[in-house]
């Protein structure tokens, strides 16, 4: 007799958990790759790579040129910034990070902070030149040009140090300062680039050991008007109306370079320790008394750190 019709067991859509082992990420990733992004010690090996290929074909690029000597120093300066700029905005894309995070936020450009920066600036160098003359070891002269060649330098020197302001502090305190601050802290990347940036100015002509120690510290100071404001426009006003004020206005050396086109024919008189000699004032012990000023007036005024989205 045939078999009665087996009545088959209901169907389920359920089946047993995979036991495979999700991916893993492969070694070049996690090599390259951390839990917040783009490795630290990767970003500021390819930031400072790019700077300098950048930089390198920039001075090429220019050395071609024939503008005259202030028109190229001024196209020099330029390319350099474009050179800061470019291999931190292409990584801030890669690490997804907005601008901002560099020290440079573009609805604070030229705001309040950039013009309060620039008063310090000019009133630090001031102070410095006052402190000079009070000793004997400084002279106003007369003035060295005239007439309209006096706005028109006052002008050049003024959009000059512009660039430098924003080349030296985004170089040294923008994109590089986050970066190394993710690894080992604010403060410890401050003193590492601070010191970077005075023994950058020993490849300046006429530079001295106490005016690479001055650089040093007073790159120490924009970290912390960076660390207490938040960006770095304060410091970029500060930079350049420093600069400014030295170089055209004072008409001193800056950095062992006596600018063409400065305001008057001051001198200076005495020893080098107390005057800075060819360094110019940035090289006189009185240097270091004005920055202790500064610091110490700033930290007064802005007592507040502000959060940077990285490690003290």
């Amino acid at each position: 007799m045939p078999e009665p019709n087996k009545i088959s067991p209901p169907q389920s859509d359920w089946a047993p958990p995979s036991l495979t082992a999700p991916p893993q990420p492969s070694y070049a990733h996690t090599l390259f790759i951390g839990p917040d992004g783009l490795r630290w010690g990767w970003g500021f090996a390819f930031y400072i790579a790019g700077y300098y290929v950048l930089q390198m074909l920039a001075v090429d690029l220019t050395g071609k040129l024939d503008l005259g000597t202030l028109r190229s120093s001024a196209l020099d300066e330029f390319a350099a910034l474009l050179a800061a700029l470019i291999p931190a905005f292409l990584l801030a894309r890669v690490e997804r990070r907005p601008w901002a995070d560099y020290g440079l936020p573009p609805r604070r450009a030229f705001g309040k902070l950039f013009w309060i920066g620039s008063l310090w600036g000019f009133a630090g160098i001031s102070l410095l030149i006052v402190l000079l003359y009070s000793f004997h070891a400084f002279s106003y002269g007369h003035l060295h040009i005239h007439g309209f060649r006096i706005a028109r330098f006052a002008f050049f020197w003024g959009v000059m140090f512009l660039f430098v302001g924003f080349f030296e502090e985004f170089l040294l305190r923008g994109y590089t300062q986050f970066t190394l601050a993710r690894g080992i802290g604010f403060w410890p990347a401050a003193i590492l680039l601070s010191s970077a940036f005075g023994m950058i100015h020993l490849f300046n002509a006429g530079e001295s050991w106490p005016g690479v120690l001055a650089a040093a510290a007073i790159g120490f100071f924009f970290c912390l008007t960076l660390r207490r404001t938040g960006n770095l426009w304060f410091a970029v006003g500060f930079h350049a109306a420093w600069d400014w004020g030295e170089s055209f206005f004072y008409s001193v050396p800056d950095s062992g370079m006596l600018s063409p086109g400065h305001l008057l024919t001051s001198s200076f008189h005495g020893p080098v320790w107390l005057t800075g000699g060819t360094v110019g004032p940035e090289g006189s012990v009185l240097c270091f008394v004005v920055i202790a000023i500064v610091w110490t007036a700033f930290a007064q005024v802005y007592k507040g750190a502000l959060s940077l989205g990285v490690a003290t």
